[in-house]
């Protein structure tokens, strides 16, 4: 089997590095670059499966680069993990608005960013399998969706939703482990409504949670940015 090709994109060697050889440990292939300039020509050419970017770069920031990829028909498929500082909150909410599949802070633990890259090669493989399948069914373990019936089950118990928690649940279910604001969540769910305010979101996922009980660990809180549909193996 081929390996995986990913792009790291970071500025600081010794971080560039570190990230290197815990991946290369776990069967990828990695290509380095240490600054902004050359990113968006590299990956026209060699098509990385994912990219690893550091938001603060030389020449071109890592902000830029992804809005540009993510602008790109050929690029936009490929999905970006940003390394971020804590002071760059901001900048998280910009990049994942913008497409970016998820977002790590610095300073992460190796076992952290493996866990994480391993997450999403394995939804993006898993979305291009069934991508060409019907997909009337979701399944997570105990919690199991209908989508043509518009039920949802936990432990083969029916939660009643409503028709906007529904539609919560199921967007955020369609890519298990991504990050989306609740900007992306109102312009997904509500699409017309953009009157409406955005802690609307928190108020249905409050009432979301309340229903679900105990399945409740599924529609997990990312402190600042949104909310995500748990990753399970």
């Amino acid at each position: 089997m081929a390996k995986k090709k990913i792009l790291v994109v970071e500025d600081d060697r010794d971080i560039s590095e570190l990230i290197t050889y815990n991946l290369e440990r776990e069967g990828y292939e990695i290509a380095c670059l240490y600054d902004g300039s050359q990113v968006v020509d590299f990956v026209h050419k060699r098509k990385p499966e994912l990219i690893i970017l550091d938001l603060m770069l030389p020449e071109v920031d890592g902000i830029e680069i992804c809005r540009t990829l993510k602008s790109d028909s050929a690029t936009k498929q490929i999905p970006i993990v940003m390394l971020t500082a804590k002071s760059e909150e901001a900048d998280v909410v910009v990049g994942l608005q913008m497409g970016a599949d998820d977002y790590i802070p610095k300073p992460f633990s190796p076992k952290v960013l493996v866990a994480r890259i391993k997450a999403i090669t394995r939804r993006t493989a898993d979305l291009q399998l069934s991508s060409a399948a019907s997909d009337n069914a979701r399944s997570f373990g105990d919690f199991k969706m209908d989508l043509l019936k518009h039920k949802v089950s936990y432990r083969a118990k029916e939660v009643k939703l409503t028709s906007i928690e529904f539609d919560i649940v199921e967007f955020l279910s369609r890519s298990p482990g991504r990050v989306w604001t609740r900007e992306q969540i109102l312009d997904n769910v509500w699409k017309e409504g953009k009157f409406i305010i955005d802690r609307a979101v928190d108020v249905h996922v409050r009432g979301l949670r309340k229903k679900l009980g105990a399945a409740e660990v599924y529609i997990e809180t990312v402190r600042g940015v949104g909310y995500r549909f748990k990753d399970v193996e």
